[in-house]
């Protein structure tokens, strides 16, 4: 089951690391490219992730085509695609041994969580780490 109680929640914020963001844009008009500041400014490391501005820089992130191009270890992949694309992002995810996967609001696939928790990742579905991180008062350790 997707993670939905604010405690398991506030935990995987505070644990998490480095984010890999699957459809960063480099428009200031669309969400994702405002969830990547704001993740940035609460200290977190986002590296964006992209097909279509692989090769550009982000908020002083490379952008990477896909997720098998990182190097380095992942917590938490955000997923900004729609539910019927999130599929593919959540099998990368798993792919690169990422510890969670995190679907944005409005994004659901439930065939794509239970592959997710299959594997050993935690899931979290409909949500945003920018409303949830203030909303739970999350205090990253380290």
């Amino acid at each position: 089951m997707p993670l939905t109680r604010d405690e398991d929640i506030r935990a995987l914020l505070e644990e998490t690391r480095t984010i890999a963001l699957v459809g960063a844009s480099d428009r200031p008009d669309r969400p994702s490219w405002r969830v990547m500041r704001m993740l940035q400014g609460h200290g977190y490391r986002v590296i964006p992730v992209n097909p279509q501005i692989t090769g550009e820089h982000l908020h002083g992130e490379f952008v990477f085509r896909e997720l098998a191009q990182l190097g380095d270890p992942i917590d938490l992949v955000d997923i900004f695609r729609r539910s019927d694309a999130a599929g593919a992002a959540v099998d990368e995810a798993i792919a690169i041994g990422a510890r969670a996967v995190w679907m944005q609001l409005g994004v659901v696939n439930d065939d794509a969580a239970a592959r997710a928790e299959a594997a050993g990742l935690k899931v979290v579905m409909d949500r945003c780490p920018a409303i949830d991180i203030p909303r739970l008062g999350v205090a990253r350790v380290g």
